[in-house]
């Protein structure tokens, strides 16, 4: 089939960078990972994927826990920020940047 609709779409300039590192490895060009998209949409009659939030363990969802719960869990916290049990947010994010890329 003939190629002659334009997609103009704006996306996250740094996930448009990350989606096209991932697609090279894998030798397809960001049109042809989007067609095949529209097409997967096509031949199951919607999104091909299951999309929803992730499940997160109960012992860290604060809408399951007591008050008593997340009070203990902010007083543990507290005294870990007192004791000097913090890391840098910035630094341990480059480190798993730097592991996982």
């Amino acid at each position: 089939m003939e190629k002659t609709s334009t997609l103009n779409l704006r996306v996250n300039p740094e996930l448009k960078a990350n989606a096209e590192s991932v697609l090279s490895q894998l030798g397809i060009p960001m049109s042809t990972a989007v067609d095949m998209f529209l097409h997967q949409i096509v031949l199951t009659g919607g999104i091909p994927f299951s999309i929803s939030l992730p499940k997160m363990p109960a012992d860290i969802n604060a809408s399951e826990m007591t008050t008593e719960q997340i009070h203990a869990k902010l007083d543990r916290g507290y005294k870990d920020y007192s004791n000097g049990n913090v890391f840098n947010a910035d630094d341990e994010f480059e480190k798993f940047r730097r592991k996982h890329s």
